[in-house]
């Protein structure tokens, strides 16, 4: 007897599947994009792009673990919205790019590793919203922070990621500066930093300009004291602390840029304590304490003639675990 196969439900899943396909597609690149606080694929793409540029290692892995941490979230059952914006996937991104960096990208010992430590961010993810979320404070890439830490410490072999003295000429200043935001990605090179630079510019020139005044002002600080600025280390987390600071968590304005470059010049300082263990504990601490702070200056969180609005800077969306209830206040970016 033949079997009669109804085709129209056939054709309705494979259709359906091809939407989940390209909706997961899409979170994951929101994902990758939200390293800088901007939930839009396109910026997700050029960040990927980026990734590349620095081996196919940094690419795979980070690309790899954004899909990951997404797809484990889906799996655990974190609320849509997040999802939707990117939200689970950011650190575990930096996490496999950390492992591919620290471990080298060849290795099997390296996957399994990335593949369990982009599990433990996700978890960490969570908690460390939790905690932080009680006291009003976003969780930021502290969960990275604290994974990519401990596969630092417990590696075969050291690796200095500390500043050195440098005195580069106006070709290398060029370069350092791209490299900057290369560097948010572990990548020191120019042409990453490029592709990341673009993909802020997705968001807007507004919150390129603040991302470029503060890598400028991390470049300064960094070669005044005695800092290398040719490979961009000191200023991936200046740029990181200005953005936030000025049109993500506090609204765009004159006193919150001029707030948020100090906190720049503040994580700069501070990034030489962290030793050989920097990443992004230094944009983490000063980011928490800035914001921290800021509640005790109502000038600061006063939407200015500027920008007509306590949201902002242009299209960045949703900031990084910002608490239930504050969501509106700071962190979804109008444009």
């Amino acid at each position: 007897m033949a079997q009669v196969v109804d085709v129209s439900v056939t054709a309705g899943n494979g259709h359906q599947w091809g939407v989940d396909c390209r909706q997961f597609g899409v979170r994951v690149l929101r994902g990758i994009g939200q390293v800088t606080f901007v939930s839009r694929a396109l910026t997700g793409v050029l960040f990927a792009c980026a990734l590349f540029t620095g081996g196919w290692g940094s690419g795979v892995y980070g690309v790899g673990g954004a899909a990951l941490g997404t797809g484990l979230a889906r799996v655990l059952g974190v609320e849509r919205e997040r999802l939707a914006q990117g939200l689970e996937g950011f650190n575990s991104c930096l996490v496999g790019v950390g492992c591919a960096a620290l471990l080298g990208p060849a290795r099997v010992s390296t996957v399994l590793v990335a593949l369990l430590a982009c599990a433990v961010v996700t978890v960490a993810t969570a908690a460390a919203g939790r905690v932080l979320g009680a006291c009003g404070l976003p969780a930021l890439t502290s969960p990275f922070c604290a994974v990519v830490t401990m596969v630092a410490l417990i590696r075969p072999h050291g690796s200095g990621a500390g500043y050195t003295a440098g005195a580069p000429g106006l070709g290398g200043l060029g370069r350092g500066f791209l490299a900057g935001f290369g560097q948010i990605f572990l990548l020191p090179h120019w042409y990453a930093g490029a592709f990341v630079l673009a993909g802020l510019a997705v968001a807007g020139l507004r919150v390129a300009g603040v991302a470029c005044l503060g890598n400028a002002v991390g470049m300064a600080v960094a070669w005044g004291l005695g800092a290398a600025v040719h490979d961009g280390t000191g200023g991936y987390n200046a740029v990181l602390v200005s953005v936030a600071l000025c049109g993500v968590f506090l609204p765009f304005g004159g006193r919150t840029l001029a707030y948020a470059l100090v906190g720049a010049v503040a994580a700069t300082a501070l990034a030489p304590v962290f030793g050989t263990t920097v990443f992004t504990w230094p944009f983490v601490v000063t980011t928490l304490v800035f914001l921290g702070a800021a509640r005790s200056f109502p000038a600061l969180s006063r939407p200015t003639p500027a920008t007509g609005s306590p949201n902002g800077s242009p299209r960045l969306a949703l900031s990084h675990d910002q608490p239930r209830g504050r969501r509106e206040e700071a962190g979804r970016v109008v444009a």
